[in-house]
């Protein structure tokens, strides 16, 4: 099984959404990839997203943690290799190699979770291709995080939209942090964003609450109670 995480924006929560979908896995007894195609805003030796997934679940065996390629300024990944100098073409990966590692990745574990940079149409590769691209050849199931705050509900429309006109006619919608007190903005938004993901025959898994991996000596467990919490029918292991 593939899954494909993206989100409506940026810092929506993607990151602690791939691991709360990994602990889910993981509680299921499957071995799970986490594949990064392009990890941003970083330097060589520091742990990138596909590495605090792992790190925050407490480096189970069973869990593997995956880059494409590493690039040191926070930016969409075509713009972070620019900054630099270097031709996107000569140091990003083509989509071809992208699907050719998720192949290699889906041949020896159960679950592959690809987490994407920033939104749905950020530009992976030099050609222009997206996590949506890149989630179409591989044959992912779609899953979009969002954020409950003001401005949502437009971000959120627009990203299924876009899904839609992709052919992602199903996925799974969730709310990436959550605030442990809710105001009614917040909460409005929980049931708009329910309603909005039924309107467009998607699954809505749920808000996962804020601040899930805060506490290190906690982060594995708030992951895997979260996942037991998902709302999400999942097919085949998950």
């Amino acid at each position: 099984m593939i899954h494909a995480m993206t989100g409506t924006d940026t810092e929506v929560g993607k990151t602690v959404a791939t691991a709360v979908v990994a602990a889910r896995s993981l509680s299921h007894g499957h071995s799970v990839a986490i594949y990064k195609p392009t990890q941003t805003g970083l330097g060589k030796s520091e742990p990138g997203d596909a590495q605090d997934v792992a790190r925050w679940l407490g480096n189970p065996g069973q869990l593997s943690a995956f880059e494409g390629v590493r690039l040191r300024h926070p930016m969409a990944p075509v713009d972070a290799a620019l900054c630099v100098g270097l031709d996107p073409a000569a140091v990003l990966p083509t989509l071809a190699q992208h699907v050719q590692q998720v192949d290699e990745l889906d041949a020896t574990h159960d679950v592959v979770i690809i987490e994407g940079a920033g939104g749905l149409l950020v530009e992976l590769t030099a050609a222009g291709e997206t996590i949506a691209d890149l989630a179409q050849a591989v044959g992912a199931s779609l899953i979009v995080a969002a954020r409950p705050d003001l401005g949502t509900l437009n971000h959120t429309a627009l990203t299924l939209e876009a899904c839609s006109t992709r052919g992602f006619t199903r996925g799974t919608l969730l709310l990436g942090s959550y605030p442990e007190h809710p105001e009614p903005l917040h909460q409005r938004n929980l049931a708009n964003l329910r309603n909005m993901a039924a309107g467009h025959g998607w699954d809505f898994a749920g808000a996962l609450p804020a601040g899930l991996v805060c506490d290190p000596s906690r982060c594995r467990a708030a992951l895997h109670e979260a996942a037991a919490t998902l709302a999400w029918p999942c097919p085949g292991p998950c």
